[in-house]
């Protein structure tokens, strides 16, 4: 265990958070996501529900400032405006982390962007819609004040 570091984020999971560039994309997908056919890094976190993920991860991954939409979830097929718990969970920690309102996408475009994700990190998570994708933001400089 390392001091500060949520134990959550394995040494996997923060070598690859920490391999990231700036714009590269995160899923945190839900135990239905069909992970193993889409990922390209596939790190899984059994047991996990996908808020307590993302909590985790958005305590050491800063989120992009520069590009629009750098939060999106998975809209519900069939009701594109209905807001699932898992959807709620999860706005309830950006907000915690100061992280913008996410963006909706269809499911099948969601499925496009994760599979072009640098990692998915798939979650023990069964509540429908637990799926949220992060792009990685920057880091500043300190000032040279």
């Amino acid at each position: 265990m390392l001091k500060g570091i949520d134990p959550l984020l394995s040494a996997d999971l923060l070598h690859a958070l920490a391999s990231a560039g700036h714009g590269d994309r995160i899923a945190i997908v839900d135990a239905n996501f069909p992970a193993t056919r889409l990922a390209r890094r596939l790190i899984r976190l059994p047991g996990v529900d996908a808020p307590r993920a993302l909590d985790a991860v958005l305590s050491v991954l800063p989120i992009d400032t520069f590009e629009p939409g750098p939060v999106a979830v998975m809209e519900v097929v069939g009701d594109p405006s209905a807001i699932p718990d898992t959807l709620r969970d999860f706005q309830a920690v950006l907000d915690r982390h100061g992280a913008p309102s996410p963006l909706s996408l269809e499911r099948h475009a969601f499925y496009a962007e994760a599979a072009d994700a640098f990692a998915v990190l798939q979650t023990g998570e069964r509540r429908f819609y637990g799926n949220v994708l992060l792009t990685k933001g920057v880091i500043p400089p300190e000032s040279a004040g």
